[in-house]
């Protein structure tokens, strides 16, 4: 049956019966080139406003806050293109002013991962300040391994030299949306 499928298949597109099994057993793994997988996420600087011990909490969200909604989320994967279980996820940011809260823990917070590598973080855009663009500092963290320590940008904010830090960003139920996945070594 499966020669008469390649011979079929040969003739109707012109190709090789090699090219065509290839093709076949690469099926099953379609999907998984969906994902940005590829090189690892670039390192970016900590920056002088890192301070450990961020609460665990999904929802940077503070009472009072003028700051525009957002809700960030992707999906960590290894260099394989496997999602990573549990893997940590540190973030910090600027508040609406573009200050950092040295005293507390306002904008910082920790999550981890699901089965599926997924995160979620709602928080606010955070504001510009004097020489730097719009930016979250991410330290990620696979189970067992050294952290990437890295920020992500905004698109039409920093210059294109951080296009790899620049999440997908939308407008939608009266919230800003952006995704973000990283490639962590594992």
């Amino acid at each position: 049956m499966s020669q008469i499928v390649s011979h079929a298949a040969k003739e109707a597109h012109g190709i090789s019966r090699r090219t065509f099994l290839a093709a076949a057993l690469a099926l099953p793994f379609a999907a998984l080139g969906q994902a940005n997988c590829g090189a690892p996420t670039p390192r970016d600087g900590e920056g002088p406003f890192y301070k450990p011990g961020a609460p665990r909490r999904a929802s940077l969200l503070e009472p009072g806050a003028k700051g525009e909604k957002l809700v960030l989320a992707g999906v960590v994967y290894s260099a394989q293109c496997r999602p990573v279980a549990n893997a940590l996820l540190d973030f910090w940011h600027a508040d609406e002013s573009g200050d950092y809260d040295n005293a507390g823990f306002r904008y910082r917070g920790h999550q981890m991962t699901d089965a599926q590598g997924r995160y979620r973080l709602e928080t606010i855009l955070p504001a510009r300040y004097p020489g730097r663009p719009r930016h979250i500092h991410v330290k990620v963290q696979a189970p067992g391994r050294r952290a990437l320590t890295t920020q992500l940008y905004f698109p039409g904010d920093a210059p294109a030299v951080l296009q790899p830090l620049m999440v997908k960003i939308e407008r939608r139920d009266g919230a800003l949306h952006a995704e973000f996945d990283f490639v962590v070594e594992i």
